[in-house]
Protein backbone atom coordinates (compact mmCIF):
# COMPACT_ATOMS: atom_id res chain seq x y z
CA UNK A 1 0.00 0.00 0.00
CA UNK A 2 1.08 3.40 -0.95
CA UNK A 3 0.20 6.91 -0.01
CA UNK A 4 -0.51 10.12 -2.14
CA UNK A 5 -0.65 12.25 0.82
CA UNK A 6 2.05 10.52 2.83
CA UNK A 7 2.47 13.83 5.06
CA UNK A 8 -1.11 13.08 6.29
CA UNK A 9 0.23 10.62 8.38
CA UNK A 10 2.02 12.35 11.38
CA UNK A 11 -1.88 12.38 12.33
CA UNK A 12 -1.71 8.97 13.99
CA UNK A 13 0.64 10.58 16.46
CA UNK A 14 -2.59 11.62 17.61
CA UNK A 15 -3.82 8.02 18.54
CA UNK A 16 -1.01 7.66 21.78
CA UNK A 17 -3.13 10.80 23.29
CA UNK A 18 -6.26 9.00 22.97
CA UNK A 19 -5.13 5.60 24.94
CA UNK A 20 -4.00 7.76 27.19
CA UNK A 21 -6.76 9.84 27.81
CA UNK A 22 -8.98 6.50 28.22
CA UNK A 23 -6.22 5.03 30.05
CA UNK A 24 -6.61 8.04 32.86
CA UNK A 25 -10.11 7.98 32.52
CA UNK A 26 -10.16 4.23 33.78
CA UNK A 27 -7.91 5.13 36.68
CA UNK A 28 -10.19 7.91 37.90
CA UNK A 29 -12.90 5.68 38.11
CA UNK A 30 -10.79 2.70 40.04
CA UNK A 31 -10.33 5.69 42.54
CA UNK A 32 -13.56 6.36 43.11
CA UNK A 33 -14.55 2.75 43.34
CA UNK A 34 -12.46 2.40 46.47
CA UNK A 35 -14.94 4.70 48.63
CA UNK A 36 -16.89 1.56 48.59
CA UNK A 37 -16.13 -0.75 51.78
CA UNK A 38 -14.78 -3.34 49.54
CA UNK A 39 -13.32 -3.43 46.05
CA UNK A 40 -13.68 -7.15 45.90
CA UNK A 41 -17.37 -6.31 45.89
CA UNK A 42 -17.72 -4.04 43.28
CA UNK A 43 -15.99 -6.47 41.11
CA UNK A 44 -18.12 -9.45 41.73
CA UNK A 45 -21.16 -7.10 40.91
CA UNK A 46 -19.99 -6.17 37.73
CA UNK A 47 -18.45 -9.67 36.29
CA UNK A 48 -16.10 -10.60 34.49
CA UNK A 49 -18.30 -10.43 31.12
CA UNK A 50 -18.91 -6.70 31.95
CA UNK A 51 -15.81 -5.94 32.83
CA UNK A 52 -14.62 -7.15 29.46
CA UNK A 53 -17.58 -5.88 27.41
CA UNK A 54 -17.40 -2.32 28.49
CA UNK A 55 -13.42 -1.82 26.32
CA UNK A 56 -14.78 -2.92 23.33
CA UNK A 57 -17.06 -0.12 22.28
CA UNK A 58 -13.67 1.89 22.58
CA UNK A 59 -11.33 -0.32 20.86
CA UNK A 60 -13.82 0.16 18.42
CA UNK A 61 -13.68 3.68 18.43
CA UNK A 62 -10.21 4.08 18.42
CA UNK A 63 -10.03 1.64 14.73
CA UNK A 64 -12.58 3.58 13.32
CA UNK A 65 -10.51 7.19 13.97
CA UNK A 66 -7.62 5.21 12.54
CA UNK A 67 -8.93 4.28 9.83
CA UNK A 68 -10.01 7.28 8.95
CA UNK A 69 -7.23 9.31 9.85
CA UNK A 70 -5.24 6.90 7.12
CA UNK A 71 -8.39 8.10 4.58
CA UNK A 72 -7.04 11.14 5.43
CA UNK A 73 -3.26 10.05 3.64
CA UNK A 74 -5.18 9.01 0.29
CA UNK A 75 -4.21 5.33 0.35
CA UNK A 76 -3.36 3.39 -2.96
CA UNK A 77 -3.12 0.00 -3.40
CA UNK A 78 -1.59 -1.91 -6.32
CA UNK A 79 -4.09 -4.55 -7.77
CA UNK A 80 -4.43 -7.18 -10.86
CA UNK A 81 -7.20 -6.68 -13.27
CA UNK A 82 -7.90 -7.70 -17.07
CA UNK A 83 -6.06 -5.57 -19.17
CA UNK A 84 -7.01 -4.72 -22.84
CA UNK A 85 -3.18 -4.36 -23.88
CA UNK A 86 -1.07 -7.08 -24.14
CA UNK A 87 1.40 -9.33 -25.98
CA UNK A 88 0.28 -13.28 -26.26
CA UNK A 89 2.22 -16.19 -27.81
CA UNK A 90 0.43 -19.67 -28.47
CA UNK A 91 3.69 -22.25 -28.93
CA UNK A 92 1.71 -25.31 -30.18
CA UNK A 93 3.09 -28.87 -30.43
CA UNK A 94 2.96 -30.23 -34.17
CA UNK A 95 5.09 -33.24 -33.59
CA UNK A 96 3.55 -36.46 -34.85
CA UNK A 97 2.32 -37.43 -31.23
CA UNK A 98 -0.44 -35.09 -32.23
CA UNK A 99 -2.04 -36.99 -34.26
CA UNK A 100 -3.10 -39.14 -31.83
CA UNK A 101 -6.53 -39.35 -31.46
CA UNK A 102 -7.30 -40.27 -27.76
CA UNK A 103 -8.33 -36.19 -28.08
CA UNK A 104 -10.97 -36.42 -30.68
CA UNK A 105 -10.80 -36.00 -33.79
CA UNK A 106 -6.51 -35.02 -33.10
CA UNK A 107 -4.82 -33.74 -30.67
CA UNK A 108 -3.66 -31.28 -32.86
CA UNK A 109 -6.72 -30.43 -34.09
CA UNK A 110 -8.59 -29.76 -30.97
CA UNK A 111 -6.07 -27.85 -29.86
CA UNK A 112 -6.62 -25.56 -33.16
CA UNK A 113 -10.18 -25.34 -32.81
CA UNK A 114 -9.83 -24.04 -28.95
CA UNK A 115 -6.97 -22.01 -29.65
CA UNK A 116 -9.18 -20.33 -32.39
CA UNK A 117 -11.94 -19.26 -29.94
CA UNK A 118 -9.23 -18.42 -27.28
CA UNK A 119 -8.25 -15.98 -29.90
CA UNK A 120 -11.57 -14.41 -31.07
CA UNK A 121 -11.92 -14.31 -27.25
CA UNK A 122 -9.50 -11.95 -26.76
CA UNK A 123 -9.54 -7.93 -26.25
CA UNK A 124 -8.73 -6.08 -29.86
CA UNK A 125 -5.61 -4.19 -28.53
CA UNK A 126 -4.65 -8.00 -27.47
CA UNK A 127 -1.57 -8.90 -29.85
CA UNK A 128 -1.48 -12.52 -30.96
CA UNK A 129 1.91 -14.56 -32.36
CA UNK A 130 1.67 -18.14 -32.83
CA UNK A 131 4.91 -20.61 -32.65
CA UNK A 132 4.70 -24.01 -33.90
CA UNK A 133 7.38 -26.69 -32.90
CA UNK A 134 8.27 -29.80 -33.67
CA UNK A 135 12.18 -30.49 -34.29
CA UNK A 136 12.58 -27.09 -34.72
CA UNK A 137 10.38 -24.28 -34.42
CA UNK A 138 8.57 -21.54 -36.94
CA UNK A 139 7.26 -18.19 -36.03
CA UNK A 140 3.44 -19.18 -38.17
CA UNK A 141 2.63 -15.65 -37.30
CA UNK A 142 3.63 -12.74 -35.96
CA UNK A 143 2.15 -10.87 -32.60
CA UNK A 144 -0.35 -8.98 -34.35
CA UNK A 145 -4.02 -7.44 -34.07
CA UNK A 146 -5.26 -9.01 -37.17
CA UNK A 147 -7.03 -11.65 -35.71
CA UNK A 148 -8.24 -12.96 -39.41
CA UNK A 149 -4.72 -13.56 -39.90
CA UNK A 150 -3.50 -15.30 -36.40
CA UNK A 151 -6.85 -17.72 -37.63
CA UNK A 152 -5.38 -18.46 -40.72
CA UNK A 153 -1.91 -18.97 -39.75
CA UNK A 154 -3.33 -21.29 -37.33
CA UNK A 155 -5.21 -23.03 -39.49
CA UNK A 156 -2.29 -23.89 -41.65
CA UNK A 157 -0.35 -25.60 -38.75
CA UNK A 158 1.57 -29.21 -40.45
CA UNK A 159 2.31 -32.18 -38.63
CA UNK A 160 6.39 -32.33 -38.06
CA UNK A 161 8.73 -34.97 -36.90
CA UNK A 162 10.01 -34.85 -33.28
CA UNK A 163 9.88 -32.94 -30.42
CA UNK A 164 11.64 -29.93 -28.99
CA UNK A 165 9.20 -28.73 -26.62
CA UNK A 166 12.17 -26.13 -24.51
CA UNK A 167 12.77 -24.99 -28.57
CA UNK A 168 9.64 -23.92 -28.95
CA UNK A 169 9.21 -21.77 -25.74
CA UNK A 170 12.56 -20.63 -26.39
CA UNK A 171 11.77 -19.13 -29.91
CA UNK A 172 8.12 -18.14 -28.20
CA UNK A 173 10.55 -15.86 -26.43
CA UNK A 174 12.46 -14.74 -29.46
CA UNK A 175 9.26 -14.22 -30.53
CA UNK A 176 8.53 -11.20 -27.63
CA UNK A 177 12.26 -10.11 -27.05
CA UNK A 178 13.88 -10.84 -30.86
CA UNK A 179 17.19 -9.18 -28.91
CA UNK A 180 17.51 -11.51 -25.89
CA UNK A 181 20.32 -13.42 -25.65
CA UNK A 182 19.84 -17.06 -26.06
CA UNK A 183 23.00 -18.47 -26.54
CA UNK A 184 23.80 -19.91 -29.82
CA UNK A 185 24.63 -23.92 -29.45
CA UNK A 186 20.97 -24.93 -30.21
CA UNK A 187 19.18 -24.47 -33.67
CA UNK A 188 16.30 -22.59 -32.88
CA UNK A 189 14.57 -22.37 -35.99
CA UNK A 190 16.02 -24.61 -38.50
CA UNK A 191 14.80 -23.72 -41.76
CA UNK A 192 11.65 -22.09 -39.75
CA UNK A 193 10.50 -18.61 -40.15
CA UNK A 194 12.28 -16.68 -37.31
CA UNK A 195 10.63 -13.54 -34.83
CA UNK A 196 10.47 -10.72 -37.03
CA UNK A 197 11.98 -7.12 -36.28
CA UNK A 198 11.46 -5.25 -33.40
CA UNK A 199 9.07 -3.00 -35.09
CA UNK A 200 6.48 -4.98 -35.80
CA UNK A 201 5.43 -6.25 -32.30
CA UNK A 202 4.32 -4.29 -29.82
CA UNK A 203 5.61 -0.81 -29.07
CA UNK A 204 6.37 -1.70 -25.14
CA UNK A 205 8.19 -4.47 -26.32
CA UNK A 206 9.91 -3.09 -29.09
CA UNK A 207 10.69 0.34 -27.18
CA UNK A 208 12.34 -2.48 -24.36
CA UNK A 209 14.06 -4.41 -27.27
CA UNK A 210 15.99 -1.62 -29.00
CA UNK A 211 17.13 0.46 -25.76
CA UNK A 212 18.78 -3.47 -24.47
CA UNK A 213 22.13 -3.77 -25.73
CA UNK A 214 23.33 -7.23 -26.94
CA UNK A 215 23.97 -9.96 -24.71
CA UNK A 216 22.07 -8.41 -22.16
CA UNK A 217 18.51 -9.95 -20.43
CA UNK A 218 15.99 -7.16 -21.07
CA UNK A 219 13.69 -5.54 -18.11
CA UNK A 220 11.03 -7.96 -16.95
CA UNK A 221 7.65 -7.75 -18.68
CA UNK A 222 4.46 -6.31 -17.32
CA UNK A 223 1.29 -9.17 -17.15
CA UNK A 224 0.15 -8.44 -19.87
CA UNK A 225 2.47 -10.66 -21.74
CA UNK A 226 2.58 -14.84 -21.34
CA UNK A 227 2.92 -17.81 -23.30
CA UNK A 228 0.37 -20.52 -23.44
CA UNK A 229 2.08 -23.76 -24.51
CA UNK A 230 0.19 -26.36 -25.47
CA UNK A 231 1.57 -29.91 -26.01
CA UNK A 232 1.69 -33.77 -25.17
CA UNK A 233 4.80 -33.17 -23.20
CA UNK A 234 6.75 -35.99 -25.14
CA UNK A 235 9.97 -34.04 -25.56
CA UNK A 236 12.41 -35.76 -27.63
CA UNK A 237 15.29 -33.36 -28.70
CA UNK A 238 16.40 -30.05 -28.52
CA UNK A 239 17.19 -27.00 -25.72
CA UNK A 240 16.56 -28.32 -22.15
CA UNK A 241 13.02 -27.23 -21.14
CA UNK A 242 13.59 -26.48 -17.73
CA UNK A 243 17.11 -24.51 -19.15
CA UNK A 244 14.44 -22.58 -21.17
CA UNK A 245 11.67 -22.38 -18.72
CA UNK A 246 14.58 -20.35 -16.42
CA UNK A 247 15.32 -17.76 -18.90
CA UNK A 248 11.60 -17.15 -19.81
CA UNK A 249 10.93 -16.56 -16.16
CA UNK A 250 14.43 -14.25 -16.22
CA UNK A 251 12.80 -12.25 -18.44
CA UNK A 252 9.54 -12.29 -16.21
CA UNK A 253 7.29 -14.09 -18.79
CA UNK A 254 4.64 -15.94 -17.44
CA UNK A 255 3.87 -19.71 -19.00
CA UNK A 256 0.87 -21.30 -19.38
CA UNK A 257 0.86 -24.82 -20.15
CA UNK A 258 -1.62 -27.02 -21.42
CA UNK A 259 -1.35 -30.78 -21.80
CA UNK A 260 -3.40 -32.95 -24.42
CA UNK A 261 -3.80 -36.33 -24.13
CA UNK A 262 -5.06 -39.10 -21.78
CA UNK A 263 -2.89 -40.89 -19.33
CA UNK A 264 -3.30 -43.86 -21.32
CA UNK A 265 -2.09 -42.32 -24.67
CA UNK A 266 -3.06 -42.69 -28.53
CA UNK A 267 -2.56 -43.93 -31.60
CA UNK A 268 -1.41 -41.55 -34.20
CA UNK A 269 -1.99 -42.61 -37.93
CA UNK A 270 -0.26 -40.24 -40.06
CA UNK A 271 0.30 -40.71 -44.24
CA UNK A 272 3.55 -42.04 -44.84
CA UNK A 273 4.35 -42.93 -41.62
CA UNK A 274 3.96 -46.47 -39.88
CA UNK A 275 0.88 -46.05 -36.74
CA UNK A 276 2.88 -44.84 -33.82
CA UNK A 277 1.14 -45.16 -30.45
CA UNK A 278 1.73 -41.94 -28.75
CA UNK A 279 2.05 -41.39 -24.99
CA UNK A 280 0.93 -38.45 -22.53
CA UNK A 281 3.83 -36.67 -20.53
CA UNK A 282 2.52 -34.09 -17.72
CA UNK A 283 5.59 -33.53 -15.47
CA UNK A 284 7.94 -31.45 -17.90
CA UNK A 285 4.69 -29.52 -18.39
CA UNK A 286 3.75 -28.61 -14.56
CA UNK A 287 7.63 -27.91 -14.32
CA UNK A 288 7.63 -25.31 -16.63
CA UNK A 289 4.54 -23.44 -15.62
CA UNK A 290 6.03 -23.94 -12.09
CA UNK A 291 8.89 -22.35 -12.94
CA UNK A 292 7.67 -19.33 -14.86
CA UNK A 293 4.71 -18.87 -11.85
CA UNK A 294 2.38 -19.78 -14.64
CA UNK A 295 0.00 -22.57 -14.33
CA UNK A 296 -1.04 -26.26 -15.86
CA UNK A 297 -4.08 -27.27 -17.28
CA UNK A 298 -4.71 -31.16 -18.34
CA UNK A 299 -7.05 -31.45 -21.18
CA UNK A 300 -8.51 -34.98 -21.78
CA UNK A 301 -11.37 -34.46 -24.36
CA UNK A 302 -11.85 -31.79 -26.77
CA UNK A 303 -14.58 -30.25 -24.81
CA UNK A 304 -11.90 -29.95 -21.19
CA UNK A 305 -9.67 -28.07 -23.83
CA UNK A 306 -12.53 -25.85 -24.80
CA UNK A 307 -13.02 -24.69 -21.18
CA UNK A 308 -9.50 -24.22 -20.70
CA UNK A 309 -8.95 -21.64 -22.88
CA UNK A 310 -11.86 -20.11 -21.56
CA UNK A 311 -10.51 -19.84 -18.70
CA UNK A 312 -6.66 -19.07 -19.87
CA UNK A 313 -8.77 -16.10 -21.42
CA UNK A 314 -9.69 -14.18 -18.47
CA UNK A 315 -5.91 -14.99 -17.06
CA UNK A 316 -3.09 -14.89 -19.13
CA UNK A 317 -3.75 -10.64 -20.24
CA UNK A 318 -3.68 -8.70 -16.88
CA UNK A 319 -2.20 -5.65 -15.29
CA UNK A 320 -0.89 -4.57 -12.19
CA UNK A 321 -2.88 -0.90 -11.38
CA UNK A 322 -2.33 1.64 -8.61
CA UNK A 323 -6.69 1.86 -6.89
CA UNK A 324 -7.15 4.73 -4.59
CA UNK A 325 -8.79 3.17 -1.59
CA UNK A 326 -9.31 6.56 0.03
CA UNK A 327 -13.12 6.31 0.13
CA UNK A 328 -12.94 2.18 1.51
CA UNK A 329 -10.99 3.31 4.53
CA UNK A 330 -13.44 6.27 5.07
CA UNK A 331 -16.35 4.04 5.06
CA UNK A 332 -14.57 0.95 7.15
CA UNK A 333 -13.93 3.77 9.77
CA UNK A 334 -17.49 5.16 9.64
CA UNK A 335 -19.48 1.76 10.29
CA UNK A 336 -16.79 1.20 13.11
CA UNK A 337 -17.45 4.54 14.67
CA UNK A 338 -21.43 4.07 14.30
CA UNK A 339 -21.20 0.54 15.93
CA UNK A 340 -19.08 2.04 18.92
CA UNK A 341 -21.44 4.34 19.43
CA UNK A 342 -24.87 2.59 19.55
CA UNK A 343 -23.09 -0.62 21.90
CA UNK A 344 -22.42 2.27 23.80
CA UNK A 345 -25.68 3.51 24.07
CA UNK A 346 -26.75 0.07 24.74
CA UNK A 347 -24.51 -1.38 27.31
CA UNK A 348 -23.49 1.54 29.27
CA UNK A 349 -26.26 4.21 28.36
CA UNK A 350 -23.98 6.75 27.42
CA UNK A 351 -20.92 7.33 24.58
CA UNK A 352 -18.04 5.98 25.22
Amino acid sequence: MTFLWPHALWLLFGLPVLVGAYVRLLQRRSNQALRYASLSVVREAIGVTLRVRRHIPPLLFLLGITALLLAVARPAAFVVVPSGQGMVILTIDVSLSMAATDVAPTRLAAAQAAAAAFIKAQPPDVRIGIVAFGGHADVVQSPTLNRGGALAALARLELQQYTAIGTGLMAALRTIYPTANIGGEYDIFGRGRQPTEPEHISLHHAHNAEKEPPGRVPPAADLSTAIVLVSDGRGTMGVPPIKAAKMAADHGVRVYTVGVGTPYGGVANVEGWPAIHAEFEEEILKEIAAVTQGEYFHASTAGKLAKIYSKLTRRVVLERKETEITALLAAIGAVLLLVAAVLSLLWCNRFA
